[in-house]
């Protein structure tokens, strides 16, 4: 049988995080808030359900909305003191806190698997990249930050999939500017990593504030109150119309990462073999990215090669529990569960509706009992699918699933593989394959994608390769290299910062 090693199992996690932090929790085990240094406990609980077997995990002691207005003000003060420290020093206490989560690498890993899924080596590429890009950020801040001034408290509200190469990557860039820094904990998981992170640069004296609370009461307070300088959102679009709706009356800074469909269009291509490599790639983290290929455009003639492509790609995939990443077990799963129960539900009643409304099935992965502890819960776990000519009547057309359920689209036209691709109105990345790359060039100039790939994928990217969004799926500064560093500082008088603004763009002084 498949066993997890003991250092790994959530009990052991807990107790080493107890022995090197009592402070992160309550007198009733709850997980406190980082408040300006101090660990306080909150009015309200928030339950933490892992993915992995539904255990629960963790009861997070929540803000109430008075307590949550305290902790910004609380936050805001520490950005005097802090912006006043030479900038060496300021690096000096970044890199000590690398070197300390160096150290604290394999228990970082084990606790994102347990709280939001991740196989051992997606888990690590988490916490390695916001390792190395940081460090990147520390040879550059000399160059990137002459002549500018850090703008205040940075807030910080981000969704649960990357919770350090994104989130805890953007904190510590904004405190090496110069900025106190607020963040709230995702609500879906990696509540016990980030406390574990944000305890240790408090340690090393950075200005990093991480709180609990719904979306709803906390996401609020942390957007609008006047004291924050600058909001990061990363999230699904309707949270992040809310956000955009709660900064319209205020002049300040912000960042806003929203959903998108990203497609990958294919045209007089013949190249199978790299596409291969492409598309078993894209399944890195059960698709729970802002950047994965959830839709496929493809030239009616090209369909069956495609297909002969894809689909031994597709039923290749192993599912499974992520703990089985861990050891010497030979039987370990490509990825594991989706954030939560009520995702996998989503993405059946999408799949459902689509085939009712006239979609068709071409794939629907099963689970497989080898990759499981016997009976355990797998409420999460969706199998990869794919279906052929989603009908426009259908939530998946136009939505981002966020999740391995792929489609197909055939089209006949180039002005048809331009619009399927441009369906959602905006994405984060594109791509096109074909032989002709003059043909490409000219397809990948229309598309509403801010990177665009030419016979390749696009990626986030981090260091400095910047990154933003084009039309929905993204609002105001973008970030990477010195643009992270410029969103969150103040230049030259006057100097336009570079992103996508729904009126005119925002001034960097």
């Amino acid at each position: 049988m498949t066993t997890v090693p003991e250092n790994v199992t959530w009990p052991a996690l807990i107790d080493r995080a107890k022995s090197m932090f009592p402070e992160l929790f309550s007198k009733d085990g709850q997980l406190n808030n980082l408040v300006a240094g101090a660990w306080l406990t909150g009015r309200l609980e928030l339950e933490c359900i892992s993915p992995v077997d539904g255990t629960r995990l963790l009861t997070l002691a929540a803000l109430d909305r008075a307590q949550a207005e305290q902790a910004v003000v609380s936050a805001s003060n520490e950005h005097a003191s802090w912006s006043k420290l030479p900038l060496a020093e300021r690096a000096a206490r970044v890199q000590a806190c690398l070197d300390e989560l160096t150290a604290l690498r394999p228990v970082l890993i084990a606790c994102l698997t347990w709280e939001i899924g991740k196989t051992q080596s997606q888990a690590a590429n988490d916490v390695d990249r916001m390792l190395d890009g940081v460090r990147w950020y520390l040879s550059q801040a000399e160059s990137m930050l002459e002549a500018r001034v850090a703008l205040g408290l940075i807030s910080n509200v981000a969704s649960w999939n990357y919770p350090f190469s994104v989130l805890f990557h953007a904190m510590l860039v904004q405190a090496l500017a110069g900025n106190s820094v607020i963040a709230k904990t995702p609500t879906k998981g990696g509540g016990l990593a980030l406390a574990l992170a944000s305890a240790l640069a408090r340690r090393c004296g950075l200005p990093l504030s991480l709180v609990n609370g719904a979306g709803g009461t906390l996401g609020e307070v942390l957007v609008a109150h006047p004291m924050v300088q600058a909001v990061a959102f990363v999230g699904g679009r309707n949270s992040g119309r809310r956000v955009e709706e709660l900064l319209r009356p205020s002049s300040k800074r912000y960042m806003l990462e929203m959903e998108g469909v990203n497609a990958y269009g294919v045209w007089d291509f013949s190249d199978w073999t790299t596409l291969r490599e492409q598309l078993k790639k894209g399944f890195d983290f059960a698709k729970q990215r802002c950047t994965a290929y959830v839709r496929f455009v493809v030239q009616r003639r090209l369909l069956p090669d495609f297909l002969s492509t894809y689909l031994p790609i597709v039923s290749s995939i192993r599912v499974g529990n992520p703990l089985f990443t861990y050891g010497n077990n030979s039987n370990a799963p490509d990825i594991g569960p989706l954030i939560g129960r009520e995702k996998a539900e989503e993405l059946r009643a999408w799949m459902d509706e689509a085939v009712r409304f006239g979609a068709f099935p071409l794939f629907a992965g099963k689970l497989d009992d080898s990759l499981f502890v016997p009976e355990q819960d797998r409420s999460a776990y969706f199998a990869p699918s794919l279906l052929l000519n989603v009908p426009r009547s259908a939530s998946l057309y136009y939505r981002e699933p966020f999740g391995p359920l792929d489609s197909i689209v055939v089209v006949d036209t180039r002005e048809e593989l331009v619009a399927e691709i441009n369906a959602s109105g905006g994405a984060l990345v594109a791509s096109i394959a074909s032989d002709d790359i003059h043909f490409a060039r000219g397809v990948a100039a229309e598309l509403r994608a801010f990177k665009v790939g030419i016979n390749r994928i696009r990626s986030r990217g981090d260091r400095d390769e910047h990154f933003g969004g084009i039309g929905k799926s993204w609002r105001g500064c973008f970030v990477g290299g010195e643009h992270l560093v410029n969103a969150v500082t103040n230049g030259p008088e006057g100097a336009a910062l570079y992103g996508n603004f729904e009126a005119a763009p925002q001034l960097a002084g």
